[in-house]
């Protein structure tokens, strides 16, 4: 109850305080990449359930001869790969926390279609709702392997308190100022989850 009524605050505090920065940003992801502006996808919140998280838009829609999306590497222009690198495109997510899909603080919320690959351990990262960054996002983040990344989540979910919310919070700033971990070592964003039976 306290952790939710934090979330309130600190979402509509945010949307209120940085609209002017929102709205800017909107305008230039509209210059740049077009529209829409905002990218929105189904991910599975609390217990699985699917949900429309919403971001700044990263990515062209650059498409090859077959029709089919080109990779992210190729998809990702300059202004994107900044955007990510400064944690700007994840603003409209306060949205999402304020109407109570997302959390400030909780495991990322991944792809639905990594649900049925997750052993019995990594799928209790779902007991708790998704977050704007969490304690993987503040350990490193996309330079982290999947295993290292759900042992966080995991972790998380055992040891959740106030305090290590406002620690996560705190160290969350820090990380985005050096712009640590925006990607994996060989990939524009993350590598595919392909799967981890392991329990």
């Amino acid at each position: 109850m306290v952790k939710r009524c934090l979330d309130i605050l600190g979402s509509a505090a945010g949307l209120l305080l940085l609209s002017p920065l929102i709205l800017v940003v909107g305008a230039v992801v509209y210059r740049r990449l077009g529209s829409p502006v905002l990218f929105t996808q189904e991910r599975p919140g609390l217990d699985g359930r699917i949900f429309r998280m919403m971001k700044f838009r990263t990515m062209t829609d650059a498409r090859g001869a077959d029709g089919a999306l080109l990779p992210d590497v190729e998809r990702l222009t300059p202004f994107g790969r900044w955007l990510r690198s400064t944690s700007l495109d994840e603003l409209p997510g306060l949205w999402n926390v304020l109407c109570g899909e997302m959390s400030l603080v909780g495991p990322r919320p991944l792809l639905v279609e990594y649900l049925p690959l997750y052993s019995e351990e990594q799928m209790r990262r779902h007991e708790v709702k998704p977050g704007l960054t969490g304690w993987a996002q503040v350990n490193g983040r996309n330079a982290l392997s999947w295993d290292e990344k759900f042992a966080l989540d995991v972790w998380y979910v055992k040891n959740q308190s106030l305090m290590l919310d406002v620690r996560i919070l705190g160290l969350t700033f820090w990380r985005v100022l050096r712009r640590d971990g925006i990607s994996a070592a060989a990939d524009a964003t993350m590598p595919v989850f392909k799967g981890n039976r392991k329990t």
